[in-house]
């Protein structure tokens, strides 16, 4: 992060506590900005994915301090483009979740418009793709042969997970909830899965329909570890850092914060989710009450750095692998990712960190067209 540019970041998070949290900026010191400044901390706001959120803290800013009107009607533009989009999301879910239902298939959402649903203004939150989690082999391969008689190309990522396109929107199909790859704790998670099982939300899609999720301490683990698992590999965004406070700050009194602690400690997770916690505090601006257990915090220079570096899931570094390239240089490029960050990796989840390597060197099979 170069010293020019500390001034934007410092205002990036300013605005962005004030439309997360739907509250005054805290601190106006920095303002009033240049128009290349704003055009700057526009530019960061796209590529962590978090531009509604942070155009929901420009609107408290007092009207001298706004940025340029032809900047401010491209802000307008660019938070109602995600409203809709996120609109079509939620038609798009119903939609698909009903094909299932009626077919007598009963996935679960992960992440994406269930975590949505704990925003105060569900349709600021940028979406991205559906996940689905089937909890069988059999559920999955009966989702696979649905899809198919709807005459959709479905392809199967390395770790198993079958894709498609569903109405322009990107759609997964996951074998296993959980971003842990620790085989010795697979049968705790799936005792663990068990015991806290799931429950339903409601999705607004013109109306109201509800859908299966994770449990809260199930849905704590999967934002806590999706964070963890991509740190590890290209890099995480702020949108995903604004999921798990949004979530803690909405699930902390339903859940028992000495249990989550046990279950951090199990999987192998406990100083990685300090550090988590250090940066939710400090930069995302959770109110540290809402954590669901006190320590003391982490220097999170590093993590900070990463994110501000790379954006939404690494996709601004340079040499970041794409889709279109030979799957031997995709892989090239990810363990080389995995390198980079091992020393950071090994320090927080060591074992994690290990084990997610190995199953990377472990020769998973290229990404394949299924039909």
């Amino acid at each position: 992060m170069k010293k020019n540019t500390d001034k934007e970041v410092t205002v990036l998070f300013t605005l962005l506590k004030a439309g997360l949290w739907e509250k005054e900026p805290e601190n106006l010191s920095l303002f009033p900005l240049s128009a290349n400044s704003w055009e700057y901390v526009y530019r960061l706001a796209r590529q962590q994915t978090v531009t509604g959120i942070v155009y929901q803290g420009i609107c408290k800013l007092p009207e001298r301090l706004l940025p340029p009107e032809s900047l401010l009607f491209r802000w307008v533009a660019e938070a109602d483009s995600i409203e809709r989009k996120n609109g079509r999301m939620n038609r798009t879910l119903e939609e698909l979740y009903r094909l299932f239902r009626e077919n007598g298939l009963n996935p679960i959402l992960q992440k994406g418009q269930g975590i949505a649903l704990l925003y105060e203004n569900p349709l600021v939150r940028e979406c991205g793709d559906i996940d689905f989690y089937f909890q069988t082999a059999q559920e999955g391969d009966c989702a696979f042969e649905l899809i198919k008689r709807q005459g959709k190309a479905m392809r199967q990522e390395a770790d198993g997970s079958r894709c498609y396109v569903w109405k322009g929107i990107e759609v997964e199909h996951h074998p296993r909830l959980l971003d842990i790859a620790n085989p010795f704790v697979q049968p705790y998670l799936k005792k663990l899965e068990v015991s806290q099982g799931y429950r339903t939300a409601c999705i607004a899609s013109g109306h109201d329909f509800e859908i299966r999720v994770p449990s809260p301490m199930l849905n704590l683990l999967l934002l806590n570890t999706h964070i963890m698992k991509h740190s590890f590999g290209w890099g995480i965004g702020l949108r995903q850092f604004c999921d798990m406070a949004r979530a803690y700050h909405c699930l902390s009194d339903v859940i028992t914060g000495s249990e989550l602690k046990t279950l951090y400690r199990k999987t192998g997770i406990l100083r990685w989710s300090r550090l988590l916690h250090s940066f939710l505090t400090e930069h995302i601006g959770l109110d540290a009450t809402r954590l669901p257990y006190q320590e003391k915090p982490l220097c999170v220079r590093a993590l900070q750095e990463m994110v501000l570096q790379g954006g939404n899931f690494g996709q601004h570094l340079i040499g970041r692998s794409h889709a279109s390239q030979p799957f031997w240089k995709r892989k090239a490029h990810t363990s080389y990712s995995f390198l980079r960050h091992a020393r950071f990796s090994l320090t927080y989840a060591p074992k994690e960190a290990l084990w997610t390597f190995t199953s990377l060197l472990a020769g998973q099979p290229a990404n394949k067209k299924l039909f």
